[in-house]
């Protein structure tokens, strides 16, 4: 076996065993979004940017939600509790979903 093939075993098995189930949900999310910008960007690339403001919401919504997905990540992680002490898990989520619903409108609204 190879030290690249120990090191990811380990890194996959220390994530498994130490990782909460609300942050495994997290990093889902996060992937799905950054699976779903990378999609666009290489539809971009390949077909072009003929309704540029659709291309460009769709984009941008993406990557804001990757941001809002990874500081709410930062706040619920039990291990960041000195840094978020006075934030509860459940105000995290609702900042969350505050920034999305606001987010969202705002993508809405330009994509004309």
């Amino acid at each position: 076996m190879t030290s690249f093939a120990r090191v990811v075993s380990r890194f996959y098995g220390e994530y498994t065993n130490n990782t909460s189930r609300k942050l495994k949900i997290i990093d889902a999310y996060l992937f799905y979004v950054l699976l779903t910008g990378i999609i666009q960007f290489a539809y971009c690339c390949l077909v072009g940017t003929f309704p540029f403001n659709s291309f460009l919401s769709g984009f941008i919504s993406c990557v804001s939600s990757f941001v809002l997905a990874v500081c709410l990540r930062l706040q619920v992680n039990w291990q960041n509790k000195s840094q978020f002490s006075k934030i509860s898990p459940e105000r995290g989520f609702a900042d969350f979903i505050f920034g999305h619903i606001v987010l969202h409108l705002v993508v809405v609204n330009f994509i004309g």
